[in-house]
């Protein structure tokens, strides 16, 4: 069951990835039924995949694989669900074949297994907002660059190419910013029961990965008051957004590749 599931959901994003591509070959919005049906198809058989990798009789898996795995099919289940009201083509091009490679990468590799005794109910609890909080973020990042690339195209009064099938610049704004507020509570309700769950937060090991995450988490507050109070937008808001993101990111991913990677292979 576990294999079946795990190679439909590579052939159905990589089927998703083909309907998309098309569409932007051919400058055209796609047929968002067949592409939606797809991607919901994928996420389905991606989530009984996961089911399968991050749990095991032993434990479950936060290795550096699995998370990618867990945190791309979280996007594009976000993406599924704007897509319903708003063409986000070039956000599903981007993601569906992530979804299929990192997939791909989890299912194939094993990492090591927390025991089902050590993790406790608010650890989970922080551990899912942390990845929900995350998985917001990182599509408010693709959000604003393809914000960014709209005003590039719109100063040069002539969008061409995959500009056409971007929504309007007011809504790609507004979604932006929506993203990027609900994801703030999210990352600050992880902080919130990170401090009180995790009780070695400022130890050598994760206080790095601490530090980062308050340090993105000043980057958004001040984001978000600049565009409340000050008005700020477009490429002012681009910058904010790609220098908080750099940070969340080094504070997740960055801190797994050293624990996992560079510091096993030293």
């Amino acid at each position: 069951m576990a294999a079946y599931a795990h190679w439909t959901a590579i052939a159905l994003y990589l089927a998703t990835t083909a309907v998309a591509a098309t569409a932007l070959a051919r400058k055209r919005q796609p047929d968002n039924r067949l592409l939606l049906t797809l991607l919901a198809a994928a996420l389905t058989a991606h989530g009984i995949s996961l089911v399968h990798t991050l749990f095991s009789p032993l434990g479950y898996r936060f290795d550096l694989l699995a998370m990618l795995s867990l945190v791309t099919w979280v996007v594009n289940l976000l993406l599924l669900v704007l897509a319903a009201r708003r063409p986000l083509t070039l956000l599903i091009l981007i993601f569906a074949p992530i979804g299929a490679i990192t997939e791909f990468a989890a299912s194939h590799t094993w990492g090591t297994a927390t025991l089902h005794g050590q993790l406790s109910a608010g650890i989970a609890v922080h551990a899912l907002l942390s990845i929900s909080a995350y998985s917001l973020l990182t599509l408010a990042t693709l959000q604003a660059i393809s914000l960014y690339y709209m005003n590039q195209q719109l100063h040069k009064h002539r969008p061409v190419g995959a500009a056409r099938l971007l929504p309007p610049l007011q809504s790609m704004e507004s979604l932006l910013f929506g993203l990027i507020t609900f994801g703030q509570l999210l990352l600050t309700a992880s902080l919130m029961t990170g401090f009180v769950f995790v009780g070695n937060l400022f130890e050598q090991g994760p206080m790095h990965k601490t530090v980062l995450s308050i340090v993105a988490w000043v980057l958004y507050s001040i984001l978000l008051w600049g565009h409340w109070q000050r008005g700020w937008r477009g490429n002012t808001a681009v910058r904010w957004t790609l220098s908080a993101f750099a940070a969340l990111m080094l504070a997740y991913f960055g801190s797994k590749l050293v624990l996992e990677v560079i510091l096993q292979r030293g």
